[in-house]
């Protein structure tokens, strides 16, 4: 298998990592959260690829997103 780029390597982490057993038994939602997590993870790598106001607003929306992901019951 191919070594995946930095960006989506990033996001995996960032899944994975929420998904983990050991955080998975103390979450609320922790498939929610992941994706929380996972776009977070995107949201900073737009910043990476070229900073624009157009880019800061889009990293802005899917924070927004996942915020709301992230904070429902």
């Amino acid at each position: 298998m191919t070594e995946l780029s930095p960006a989506a390597q990033a996001v995996l982490d960032a899944w994975d990592a929420k998904l983990d057993p050991m955080v998975t038994c103390l979450t609320h939602d922790p498939e929610r959260e992941a994706l929380a997590a996972a776009l977070y993870a995107i949201a900073d790598q737009t910043i990476n690829v070229q900073w624009s106001v157009e880019m800061w607003e889009l990293h802005q929306e899917i924070y927004a997103i996942a915020t709301e992901l992230e904070n429902q019951p």
